[in-house]
């Protein structure tokens, strides 16, 4: 029996629209993509993700990463507001969850920086019973131990969670910790492959 419902929130409970974040600023083209190379689609940003720097520290790391275009690193960088978007559906999901008596929880990779300023995204945050945010615990999915931390903090057993999340990676890491899980892909088929476990 599902007792615990765990959600990832970048593309799951909020969108996570970086591409869309640069194009607002009026960035396109060559320099979109040489921009993202360097920052969002770099290791580094799980890094950052990870809370292992500072927010000076992660533009100076995705500076050296295309040294040329620092100047519009910064400036795209400077505020992360517009980054993550709400998903209409997170919070009335969330608590209709709750009040058929499941508990849940989030697990996402997820930047102090991201936190504060896109807080106005993460409406659904009040309503959950917690969960972990990469960057408090210097842990990154998909490291077995982010798993196993979330586990026991909060007294779980894996066989009665299950986990949603949309890289397939961050999925498997899930299953092999014991843990229920599956790819989302959208709202309507997560409420589907849901309900293939018990939960209405």
């Amino acid at each position: 029996m599902i007792r615990t419902v765990i959600f990832d929130i970048g593309n799951v409970l909020a969108g996570y629209v970086w591409r869309s974040f640069f194009e607002k600023q009026g960035i396109s083209g060559e320099r979109l993509e040489r921009l993202a190379k360097a920052t969002v689609q770099n290791e580094d940003w799980n890094e950052y993700d990870r809370g292992c720097t500072d927010d000076e520290g992660m533009l100076r790391l995705f500076a050296e990463n295309d040294p040329e275009i620092e100047p519009l690193i910064r400036s795209a960088l400077a505020d992360f507001d517009g980054l993550v978007v709400p998903f209409s559906y997170a919070v009335p999901w969330v608590k209709a969850l709750k009040e058929k008596g499941y508990q849940v929880l989030v697990l996402s990779n997820f930047s102090s920086k991201a936190l504060r300023e896109c807080w106005h995204a993460l409406d659904f945050l009040p309503y959950t019973d917690g969960g972990i945010l990469s960057f408090r615990e210097k842990l990154i999915k998909p490291m077995p131990e982010i798993y196993r931390l979330l586990l026991d903090r909060y007294c779980l057993k894996p066989e009665e969670c299950v986990f949603m999340d949309d890289t397939a990676r961050n999925v498997e890491a899930a299953r092999a910790a014991g843990i229920h899980a599956f790819l989302f892909e959208n709202y309507e088929q997560a409420v589907r492959q849901l309900a293939e476990l018990g939960v209405e």
